[in-house]
Protein backbone atom coordinates (compact mmCIF):
# COMPACT_ATOMS: atom_id res chain seq x y z
CA UNK A 1 0.00 0.00 0.00
CA UNK A 2 1.37 3.52 -0.96
CA UNK A 3 1.04 6.24 1.49
CA UNK A 4 -0.13 9.51 0.40
CA UNK A 5 2.59 12.23 0.39
CA UNK A 6 0.49 14.91 2.12
CA UNK A 7 0.05 11.48 5.12
CA UNK A 8 3.86 10.78 4.84
CA UNK A 9 4.25 13.92 7.75
CA UNK A 10 1.73 12.69 9.85
CA UNK A 11 2.75 8.68 9.75
CA UNK A 12 6.27 9.91 11.22
CA UNK A 13 5.03 12.25 13.45
CA UNK A 14 2.76 9.53 15.31
CA UNK A 15 5.59 7.03 14.60
CA UNK A 16 8.37 9.50 16.79
CA UNK A 17 6.00 10.16 19.06
CA UNK A 18 5.13 6.23 19.74
CA UNK A 19 8.62 5.50 20.08
CA UNK A 20 9.60 8.34 22.79
CA UNK A 21 6.64 6.89 24.74
CA UNK A 22 7.89 3.31 24.18
CA UNK A 23 11.54 4.11 25.41
CA UNK A 24 10.01 6.50 28.49
CA UNK A 25 7.84 3.97 29.49
CA UNK A 26 10.60 1.15 30.34
CA UNK A 27 13.74 3.47 31.48
CA UNK A 28 12.55 3.08 34.82
CA UNK A 29 15.51 3.13 37.03
CA UNK A 30 14.09 0.83 39.62
CA UNK A 31 13.89 -1.72 37.48
CA UNK A 32 16.96 -3.21 38.76
CA UNK A 33 17.06 -2.66 41.94
CA UNK A 34 13.54 -3.09 43.62
CA UNK A 35 13.70 -6.33 44.51
CA UNK A 36 16.94 -5.38 46.68
CA UNK A 37 14.78 -2.37 47.64
CA UNK A 38 12.13 -4.65 49.40
CA UNK A 39 14.96 -6.98 50.55
CA UNK A 40 16.97 -4.21 52.53
CA UNK A 41 13.38 -2.80 54.08
CA UNK A 42 13.40 -5.85 55.61
CA UNK A 43 11.00 -8.61 53.63
CA UNK A 44 11.06 -12.08 53.43
CA UNK A 45 11.14 -13.80 49.93
CA UNK A 46 7.20 -14.90 50.69
CA UNK A 47 6.50 -11.68 51.13
CA UNK A 48 8.01 -10.11 47.60
CA UNK A 49 6.32 -13.23 46.04
CA UNK A 50 2.98 -12.04 47.25
CA UNK A 51 4.01 -8.82 46.20
CA UNK A 52 4.64 -10.02 42.49
CA UNK A 53 0.94 -11.71 42.78
CA UNK A 54 -0.48 -8.61 43.49
CA UNK A 55 0.86 -6.86 40.38
CA UNK A 56 -0.63 -9.36 38.31
CA UNK A 57 -3.80 -9.87 39.79
CA UNK A 58 -4.20 -5.72 39.34
CA UNK A 59 -3.34 -6.14 36.01
CA UNK A 60 -5.60 -9.13 34.76
CA UNK A 61 -8.53 -7.39 37.07
CA UNK A 62 -8.50 -4.21 35.41
CA UNK A 63 -7.15 -5.44 31.51
CA UNK A 64 -10.77 -5.85 29.88
CA UNK A 65 -12.33 -2.93 31.75
CA UNK A 66 -9.93 -0.77 30.88
CA UNK A 67 -9.83 -2.03 27.31
CA UNK A 68 -13.68 -0.91 27.33
CA UNK A 69 -13.16 2.61 28.66
CA UNK A 70 -10.53 3.30 25.68
CA UNK A 71 -13.10 2.53 23.22
CA UNK A 72 -15.50 4.51 24.89
CA UNK A 73 -13.32 7.05 26.45
CA UNK A 74 -10.34 8.38 25.02
CA UNK A 75 -7.11 5.87 24.50
CA UNK A 76 -4.78 8.82 24.62
CA UNK A 77 -6.13 10.02 27.82
CA UNK A 78 -5.93 6.49 29.51
CA UNK A 79 -1.97 6.85 28.07
CA UNK A 80 -1.37 9.36 30.14
CA UNK A 81 -3.07 8.06 32.98
CA UNK A 82 -1.38 5.05 32.78
CA UNK A 83 2.64 6.17 33.72
CA UNK A 84 1.02 8.86 35.78
CA UNK A 85 -0.27 6.13 38.12
CA UNK A 86 3.01 3.98 37.75
CA UNK A 87 4.73 7.32 39.05
CA UNK A 88 2.81 7.26 42.42
CA UNK A 89 3.39 3.87 43.12
CA UNK A 90 6.69 4.62 42.89
CA UNK A 91 6.98 7.54 45.02
CA UNK A 92 5.64 5.75 47.54
CA UNK A 93 8.12 2.78 47.53
CA UNK A 94 10.72 4.98 48.29
CA UNK A 95 8.97 7.85 50.80
CA UNK A 96 7.44 5.13 52.83
CA UNK A 97 9.24 2.07 52.60
CA UNK A 98 7.09 -0.71 54.10
CA UNK A 99 5.01 -3.56 52.76
CA UNK A 100 1.48 -1.60 52.96
CA UNK A 101 3.02 0.91 50.45
CA UNK A 102 4.64 -1.70 48.11
CA UNK A 103 1.70 -3.37 48.05
CA UNK A 104 -0.20 -0.09 47.29
CA UNK A 105 2.65 0.28 44.74
CA UNK A 106 2.51 -2.85 42.65
CA UNK A 107 -1.45 -2.14 42.59
CA UNK A 108 -0.95 1.27 41.12
CA UNK A 109 1.86 -0.17 38.55
CA UNK A 110 -0.65 -3.20 37.29
CA UNK A 111 -3.69 -0.47 37.24
CA UNK A 112 -0.98 1.87 34.88
CA UNK A 113 0.24 -1.57 32.54
CA UNK A 114 -4.06 -2.53 31.95
CA UNK A 115 -4.70 1.20 31.21
CA UNK A 116 -2.28 0.97 28.55
CA UNK A 117 -2.24 -2.26 27.36
CA UNK A 118 -4.82 -2.40 24.47
CA UNK A 119 -5.21 1.21 24.24
CA UNK A 120 -2.04 1.73 22.56
CA UNK A 121 -2.08 -0.84 19.84
CA UNK A 122 -5.77 0.37 19.28
CA UNK A 123 -4.80 3.78 18.87
CA UNK A 124 -1.90 3.05 16.60
CA UNK A 125 -3.97 0.84 14.28
CA UNK A 126 -6.36 2.91 13.94
CA UNK A 127 -4.12 5.96 13.37
CA UNK A 128 -2.55 4.19 10.59
CA UNK A 129 -5.39 2.78 9.18
CA UNK A 130 -6.99 6.85 8.79
CA UNK A 131 -4.24 7.71 7.30
CA UNK A 132 -4.17 4.86 4.72
CA UNK A 133 -0.75 3.36 6.59
CA UNK A 134 -2.46 -0.07 8.06
CA UNK A 135 0.13 -1.91 6.76
CA UNK A 136 2.41 -0.10 8.66
CA UNK A 137 1.35 -1.25 12.10
CA UNK A 138 3.91 -4.16 12.28
CA UNK A 139 6.87 -1.87 11.51
CA UNK A 140 6.14 0.59 14.02
CA UNK A 141 4.71 -1.75 17.02
CA UNK A 142 7.99 -3.76 16.69
CA UNK A 143 10.28 -0.82 15.99
CA UNK A 144 8.23 0.79 19.53
CA UNK A 145 9.10 -2.58 21.26
CA UNK A 146 12.52 -2.23 20.34
CA UNK A 147 12.62 1.34 22.01
CA UNK A 148 11.14 -0.04 25.02
CA UNK A 149 14.19 -2.44 24.90
CA UNK A 150 16.58 0.36 24.70
CA UNK A 151 14.34 1.81 27.89
CA UNK A 152 15.16 -0.96 30.06
CA UNK A 153 18.72 -1.12 28.88
CA UNK A 154 19.59 2.33 29.74
CA UNK A 155 17.70 1.86 33.26
CA UNK A 156 20.18 -0.80 33.80
CA UNK A 157 23.00 1.09 32.52
CA UNK A 158 22.07 4.16 34.55
CA UNK A 159 20.63 2.88 37.98
CA UNK A 160 24.09 1.81 39.35
CA UNK A 161 25.84 5.63 39.20
CA UNK A 162 22.21 7.26 40.22
CA UNK A 163 22.09 4.86 43.10
CA UNK A 164 25.77 5.56 43.96
CA UNK A 165 25.08 9.56 44.23
CA UNK A 166 21.69 9.35 46.22
CA UNK A 167 20.91 5.46 46.70
CA UNK A 168 17.25 4.60 46.20
CA UNK A 169 15.59 8.51 47.01
CA UNK A 170 17.34 9.57 43.80
CA UNK A 171 16.26 6.11 41.93
CA UNK A 172 13.01 6.55 42.63
CA UNK A 173 13.32 10.20 42.05
CA UNK A 174 14.54 9.78 38.75
CA UNK A 175 12.10 7.09 37.72
CA UNK A 176 9.23 8.93 38.57
CA UNK A 177 10.02 12.03 36.34
CA UNK A 178 11.32 9.38 33.52
CA UNK A 179 6.93 8.39 34.32
CA UNK A 180 5.72 12.41 34.02
CA UNK A 181 7.82 12.68 30.90
CA UNK A 182 5.97 9.39 29.67
CA UNK A 183 2.80 10.96 30.20
CA UNK A 184 3.97 14.39 28.67
CA UNK A 185 5.11 12.43 25.16
CA UNK A 186 1.37 10.44 25.35
CA UNK A 187 -0.77 14.09 25.66
CA UNK A 188 0.83 14.22 21.89
CA UNK A 189 -0.23 10.85 20.55
CA UNK A 190 -2.89 11.87 17.64
CA UNK A 191 -6.47 10.49 18.16
CA UNK A 192 -9.37 11.55 15.83
CA UNK A 193 -11.56 8.56 15.88
CA UNK A 194 -15.44 9.02 14.46
CA UNK A 195 -18.75 8.03 16.58
CA UNK A 196 -20.01 4.95 15.54
CA UNK A 197 -23.53 5.52 15.75
CA UNK A 198 -22.84 8.66 13.48
CA UNK A 199 -23.68 8.18 9.19
CA UNK A 200 -20.82 8.25 7.19
CA UNK A 201 -22.75 10.92 5.07
CA UNK A 202 -22.31 13.46 7.52
CA UNK A 203 -18.54 13.82 7.69
CA UNK A 204 -16.43 15.64 5.16
CA UNK A 205 -14.54 13.59 1.96
CA UNK A 206 -11.80 11.40 2.81
CA UNK A 207 -8.50 12.26 1.65
CA UNK A 208 -7.14 9.79 0.53
CA UNK A 209 -9.48 7.26 -0.33
CA UNK A 210 -12.25 8.38 -3.05
CA UNK A 211 -15.73 9.64 -1.72
CA UNK A 212 -17.86 6.90 0.01
CA UNK A 213 -14.85 4.54 0.84
CA UNK A 214 -13.93 3.30 3.96
CA UNK A 215 -10.44 2.63 5.30
CA UNK A 216 -8.71 -0.73 5.31
CA UNK A 217 -9.72 -2.42 8.20
CA UNK A 218 -11.63 0.48 9.46
CA UNK A 219 -15.22 -0.13 11.53
CA UNK A 220 -18.27 0.15 10.13
CA UNK A 221 -18.91 3.46 9.38
CA UNK A 222 -15.51 4.56 9.64
CA UNK A 223 -13.97 6.63 6.92
CA UNK A 224 -10.27 7.27 5.85
CA UNK A 225 -10.44 10.65 6.94
CA UNK A 226 -11.91 10.33 10.76
CA UNK A 227 -11.87 13.50 11.12
CA UNK A 228 -14.77 16.39 11.31
CA UNK A 229 -17.38 17.13 13.34
CA UNK A 230 -18.52 14.23 15.93
CA UNK A 231 -15.19 13.27 17.57
CA UNK A 232 -14.60 13.05 21.08
CA UNK A 233 -13.75 15.76 23.45
CA UNK A 234 -10.26 14.02 24.39
CA UNK A 235 -9.38 12.69 20.72
CA UNK A 236 -10.56 15.75 18.97
CA UNK A 237 -7.83 18.39 17.71
CA UNK A 238 -7.57 21.54 17.79
CA UNK A 239 -10.90 23.40 17.26
CA UNK A 240 -12.55 20.15 16.90
CA UNK A 241 -16.21 19.38 17.97
CA UNK A 242 -16.66 17.01 20.62
CA UNK A 243 -19.80 14.90 20.73
CA UNK A 244 -21.88 12.56 23.03
CA UNK A 245 -22.73 9.82 20.12
CA UNK A 246 -19.68 7.43 21.45
CA UNK A 247 -21.14 4.60 23.25
CA UNK A 248 -20.41 3.66 26.82
CA UNK A 249 -17.95 1.55 28.07
CA UNK A 250 -20.43 -1.55 29.07
CA UNK A 251 -21.45 -1.46 25.16
CA UNK A 252 -17.88 -1.49 24.40
CA UNK A 253 -17.03 -4.29 26.06
CA UNK A 254 -20.24 -5.91 25.07
CA UNK A 255 -19.26 -5.38 21.40
CA UNK A 256 -15.64 -6.48 22.00
CA UNK A 257 -16.62 -9.72 23.42
CA UNK A 258 -19.15 -10.16 20.93
CA UNK A 259 -17.10 -10.26 18.41
CA UNK A 260 -14.93 -12.52 20.10
CA UNK A 261 -17.19 -14.95 20.64
CA UNK A 262 -18.79 -14.57 16.74
CA UNK A 263 -16.08 -14.56 14.80
CA UNK A 264 -13.63 -17.64 14.31
CA UNK A 265 -10.93 -16.01 13.16
CA UNK A 266 -10.48 -13.09 15.76
CA UNK A 267 -11.15 -15.61 18.23
CA UNK A 268 -8.18 -17.65 16.55
CA UNK A 269 -5.68 -14.50 16.86
CA UNK A 270 -6.48 -13.62 20.20
CA UNK A 271 -5.13 -17.07 21.05
CA UNK A 272 -2.18 -17.03 19.13
CA UNK A 273 -1.23 -13.49 21.00
CA UNK A 274 -1.49 -15.46 24.44
CA UNK A 275 0.15 -18.67 23.51
CA UNK A 276 3.33 -16.66 21.61
CA UNK A 277 3.81 -13.81 23.98
CA UNK A 278 3.13 -15.26 27.80
CA UNK A 279 5.68 -18.37 27.81
CA UNK A 280 8.81 -16.50 26.44
CA UNK A 281 7.63 -13.42 28.17
CA UNK A 282 7.96 -14.99 31.92
CA UNK A 283 11.08 -16.94 30.77
CA UNK A 284 12.65 -13.58 30.66
CA UNK A 285 12.15 -13.06 34.17
CA UNK A 286 14.46 -16.12 35.24
CA UNK A 287 17.30 -15.35 32.93
CA UNK A 288 19.37 -13.64 35.23
CA UNK A 289 18.95 -17.49 37.37
CA UNK A 290 19.92 -18.84 33.90
CA UNK A 291 22.87 -17.03 33.39
CA UNK A 292 24.36 -17.63 37.03
CA UNK A 293 23.95 -21.31 36.35
CA UNK A 294 26.52 -21.06 33.70
CA UNK A 295 29.20 -20.33 36.19
CA UNK A 296 30.03 -16.94 35.68
CA UNK A 297 31.00 -14.14 38.05
CA UNK A 298 27.77 -11.98 39.43
CA UNK A 299 29.31 -9.36 37.58
CA UNK A 300 29.27 -10.95 34.44
CA UNK A 301 25.31 -12.01 34.63
CA UNK A 302 24.08 -8.25 33.17
CA UNK A 303 26.61 -8.71 30.20
CA UNK A 304 24.79 -12.35 29.19
CA UNK A 305 21.64 -10.46 29.49
CA UNK A 306 22.78 -7.76 27.13
CA UNK A 307 22.82 -10.12 24.62
CA UNK A 308 19.07 -11.61 25.01
CA UNK A 309 18.04 -8.04 25.36
CA UNK A 310 19.83 -7.79 22.24
CA UNK A 311 18.23 -10.06 20.47
CA UNK A 312 15.11 -8.95 21.35
CA UNK A 313 15.44 -5.15 20.31
CA UNK A 314 16.82 -7.43 16.64
CA UNK A 315 13.42 -9.12 16.59
CA UNK A 316 11.16 -5.81 17.05
CA UNK A 317 13.07 -4.72 14.08
CA UNK A 318 12.22 -7.74 11.60
CA UNK A 319 8.99 -6.88 11.92
CA UNK A 320 8.92 -5.58 7.70
CA UNK A 321 10.50 -9.20 6.56
CA UNK A 322 8.73 -11.24 9.40
CA UNK A 323 5.37 -10.03 7.31
CA UNK A 324 6.16 -12.10 4.22
CA UNK A 325 5.94 -15.05 6.31
CA UNK A 326 3.41 -17.57 5.34
CA UNK A 327 1.80 -19.59 8.36
CA UNK A 328 3.88 -22.30 7.46
CA UNK A 329 6.91 -19.86 8.09
CA UNK A 330 5.75 -18.86 10.84
CA UNK A 331 5.14 -21.83 12.32
CA UNK A 332 8.91 -22.67 11.72
CA UNK A 333 9.60 -19.48 13.07
CA UNK A 334 8.61 -20.85 16.55
CA UNK A 335 9.68 -24.10 16.65
CA UNK A 336 13.47 -22.77 16.02
CA UNK A 337 12.93 -20.51 18.92
CA UNK A 338 11.81 -23.37 20.97
CA UNK A 339 14.20 -25.53 19.72
CA UNK A 340 17.22 -22.48 20.23
CA UNK A 341 15.81 -21.87 23.41
CA UNK A 342 16.36 -25.48 24.32
CA UNK A 343 19.96 -25.82 23.33
CA UNK A 344 20.80 -23.17 24.76
CA UNK A 345 19.49 -23.45 28.10
CA UNK A 346 20.67 -27.26 28.37
CA UNK A 347 24.42 -26.23 26.92
CA UNK A 348 25.23 -24.55 30.75
CA UNK A 349 27.67 -22.34 29.17
CA UNK A 350 27.67 -18.66 28.75
CA UNK A 351 28.11 -19.67 24.77
CA UNK A 352 24.93 -20.96 25.46
CA UNK A 353 23.11 -17.15 25.69
CA UNK A 354 23.85 -16.86 22.05
CA UNK A 355 21.59 -19.61 21.02
CA UNK A 356 19.36 -17.67 23.45
CA UNK A 357 19.57 -14.16 22.28
CA UNK A 358 18.81 -15.78 18.76
CA UNK A 359 15.42 -17.93 20.36
CA UNK A 360 14.21 -14.42 21.84
CA UNK A 361 14.28 -12.57 18.82
CA UNK A 362 12.76 -14.60 16.84
CA UNK A 363 10.08 -14.90 19.81
CA UNK A 364 9.76 -10.86 19.93
CA UNK A 365 9.35 -10.94 16.31
CA UNK A 366 6.75 -13.73 16.31
CA UNK A 367 4.60 -11.49 19.02
CA UNK A 368 5.07 -8.74 16.80
CA UNK A 369 3.18 -10.61 14.16
CA UNK A 370 0.79 -12.46 16.11
CA UNK A 371 -0.44 -8.37 17.09
CA UNK A 372 -0.37 -6.96 13.68
CA UNK A 373 -2.63 -10.22 12.66
CA UNK A 374 -5.07 -9.60 15.34
CA UNK A 375 -5.33 -5.98 14.41
CA UNK A 376 -5.95 -6.97 11.01
CA UNK A 377 -8.58 -9.04 11.90
CA UNK A 378 -10.93 -6.61 14.29
CA UNK A 379 -13.33 -4.68 12.25
CA UNK A 380 -15.42 -3.84 14.80
CA UNK A 381 -15.81 -0.42 17.08
CA UNK A 382 -14.09 -2.21 20.28
CA UNK A 383 -10.23 -2.64 18.94
CA UNK A 384 -9.42 -2.23 22.47
CA UNK A 385 -11.29 -4.28 24.07
CA UNK A 386 -10.20 -6.98 22.21
CA UNK A 387 -7.04 -6.44 22.13
CA UNK A 388 -6.99 -6.37 25.94
CA UNK A 389 -8.85 -9.25 26.19
CA UNK A 390 -5.83 -11.11 24.45
CA UNK A 391 -3.91 -9.12 26.99
CA UNK A 392 -5.50 -10.82 30.05
CA UNK A 393 -5.45 -14.22 28.27
CA UNK A 394 -1.76 -13.56 28.35
CA UNK A 395 -1.33 -12.28 31.55
CA UNK A 396 -3.38 -15.57 33.50
CA UNK A 397 -1.22 -17.97 30.77
CA UNK A 398 2.26 -16.12 32.19
CA UNK A 399 1.50 -16.44 36.11
CA UNK A 400 0.56 -20.02 35.14
CA UNK A 401 4.17 -19.80 33.27
CA UNK A 402 5.50 -18.85 36.70
CA UNK A 403 3.94 -21.87 38.58
CA UNK A 404 5.14 -24.12 36.39
CA UNK A 405 8.47 -22.96 36.11
CA UNK A 406 8.88 -22.78 40.19
CA UNK A 407 8.08 -26.25 40.37
CA UNK A 408 10.16 -27.50 36.97
CA UNK A 409 12.69 -25.71 38.35
CA UNK A 410 12.74 -26.68 41.97
CA UNK A 411 12.69 -30.38 40.95
CA UNK A 412 14.95 -30.14 37.43
CA UNK A 413 16.68 -27.35 37.67
CA UNK A 414 16.80 -23.92 35.72
CA UNK A 415 18.31 -25.49 32.77
CA UNK A 416 15.52 -28.39 32.28
CA UNK A 417 13.05 -26.18 33.45
CA UNK A 418 13.84 -23.44 30.59
CA UNK A 419 13.79 -26.50 27.74
CA UNK A 420 10.52 -27.85 29.27
CA UNK A 421 9.08 -24.86 29.59
CA UNK A 422 9.34 -24.14 25.78
CA UNK A 423 7.66 -27.58 24.62
CA UNK A 424 4.01 -25.81 24.18
CA UNK A 425 5.58 -23.87 20.83
CA UNK A 426 5.87 -27.15 19.32
CA UNK A 427 2.02 -27.67 20.03
CA UNK A 428 1.24 -24.28 18.92
CA UNK A 429 3.45 -24.36 15.50
CA UNK A 430 1.37 -27.78 14.85
CA UNK A 431 -1.99 -26.13 15.73
CA UNK A 432 -0.87 -23.21 13.03
CA UNK A 433 -0.12 -25.93 10.47
CA UNK A 434 -3.76 -28.19 10.82
CA UNK A 435 -5.85 -26.18 12.66
CA UNK A 436 -9.02 -25.27 11.52
CA UNK A 437 -9.48 -21.14 10.69
CA UNK A 438 -5.80 -20.66 10.88
CA UNK A 439 -4.25 -22.13 7.22
CA UNK A 440 -4.52 -18.59 6.04
CA UNK A 441 -1.83 -16.80 7.69
CA UNK A 442 -2.21 -13.14 5.45
CA UNK A 443 -5.71 -11.48 5.75
CA UNK A 444 -7.68 -10.94 2.53
CA UNK A 445 -8.03 -7.92 1.57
Amino acid sequence: MLVAPARVPATRRLAATLYGYAFLTDLVLLYPLYVLLFADTGLSVGQISSLFVLWSAAGILLEIPSGAWADALSRRLLLCLAPLLTAAGFALWVLLPSYPAFAVGFLLWGAGGALRSGALEALVFTELDRLGAADRYARLIGRARTAEVFGAVGSGVLAGPVFALGGYLAVGAASVLTCLLAAAVAARLPERRAPVTAPATDRPAPAVAGPGETASGGGPGETASGGGPGETAFGAGPGEDATEDEPGWRESLRGGLAEVRADRAVRAAVLLVAAVAAIWGGLDEYTGLLARDTGVAEAAVPLLLLLVWGGMSVGGLLAPLGERLSHRGYAGLLVVAAVATAAGALLRHPAGFLLLAVAFAAFQLATVLADARLQARITGDARATVTSLAGMATDLTTVACYAGYGLLAGALGNPAAFAVAVLPYLGVAFWLLTGRGVTRWKKEQ
